[in-house]
């Protein structure tokens, strides 16, 4: 059955009735003490968010990931100690459940490479807005990507080369449901308008984008979409 032809809503599902949802629990770590400090200060004046703890250094990071379990970890690139990307492959190993976003100065491609390839949710760069930033954060907590539109095409152009082996069924071990939020995902939705679409809640919907993931063998959702909406029927 072609991924295209399960997409259906299921009214019946009781995992939509869903309480609301505490602030994004975020962890920050950056080893300027200025840049540290001041995001914790934007961050924390959105009731939405709250900031669970600071690091000086990538090690420092990933201790405090194990003992706070924050729902987002904002993790600079260059820390001395441990390097973000290290840091962000240590603290998805323990904490899957984390998602984590890398905040930089840096436009180089192969840095925006190698944080997705070991399970960043998305790329930000310094420069952006604190407005953005906040809504980044927050989208992270909804297990939704964010990299800046300058480099989204670049992206988009390397995974069109990058894919696991084919075979007679790539999707076959996903269950039904699991095909049903992939497709959507290659539809370009997002969390919340996945939920809506499924009769679901956003929790169950983080759940099912993490089983895909770990079933295909991707690093991130940007790689499940764009490998699914090249073999829908």
């Amino acid at each position: 059955m072609g991924l295209s032809s399960v997409v259906t809503a299921a009214p019946h599902d009781t995992s939509a009735v869903a309480s609301e949802p505490g602030p994004v629990r975020v962890l920050i770590a950056d080893d300027h003490r200025l840049m540290r400090e001041g995001t914790a200060a934007l961050l924390a004046g959105d009731a939405r968010i709250e900031v669970v703890g600071l690091a000086a250094d990538g090690r420092e990071a990933i201790a405090l990931a194990e003992r706070r379990r924050p729902d987002v970890a904002l993790l600079d690139l260059n820390m001395p100690e441990v390097r973000g990307i290290e840091a962000c492959a240590a603290i998805r190993r323990s904490n899957p459940e984390t998602e984590v976003m890398i905040l930089t100065v840096s436009e180089q491609e192969p840095d925006l490479y190698a944080s997705l390839r070991v399970g960043a949710a998305g790329y930000l760069l310094k420069d952006i807005a604190p407005a953005e930033l906040i809504e980044a954060v927050l989208a992270a907590g909804r297990g939704e990507p964010r990299i800046p539109a300058s480099m989204a095409s670049r992206l988009l152009q390397e995974l069109a080369g990058a894919e696991p082996e084919p075979s007679a069924d790539p999707f076959a071990d996903l269950s039904e449901r699991e095909r049903e939020v992939l497709a959507l995902l290659a539809e370009g939705l997002r969390n919340r308008e996945i939920a809506e679409r499924l009769v679901i809640s956003e929790a169950t919907v983080k759940t099912h984008v993490r089983h895909v993931l770990e079933k295909l063998r991707f690093r991130n959702r940007a790689e499940a979409a764009a490998f699914a909406a090249r073999h829908l029927d």
